[in-house]
């Protein structure tokens, strides 16, 4: 599984990384927080916390507004 991080720049692309990835970066420093593209889509993001609870972390998700648009968010992940 592949997840778009969270644009730097409004008309940048967003850069992806994977679940491999993600699982070592917690694994290496028991907690982290990431900040997701709004182009994924939510039931990726479940999976992600199905994923990262099955392995004993802990898990928070939410989504971050930064604008007034309807399109101006991110979520936001916690693996602790």
């Amino acid at each position: 599984m592949e997840l778009k991080v969270a644009r730097s720049d409004h008309d940048a692309k967003p850069k992806k990384i994977d679940l491999k990835k993600m699982t070592e970066m917690v694994e290496k420093s028991n907690s982290l927080i990431f900040y997701f593209d709004r182009e994924n889509s939510h039931k990726d993001l479940l999976a992600l916390q199905d994923h990262f609870e099955g392995i004993g972390k802990s898990f928070y998700m939410r989504e971050v507004r930064f604008g007034l648009s309807a399109n101006e968010y991110m979520y936001e992940v916690h693996i602790l």
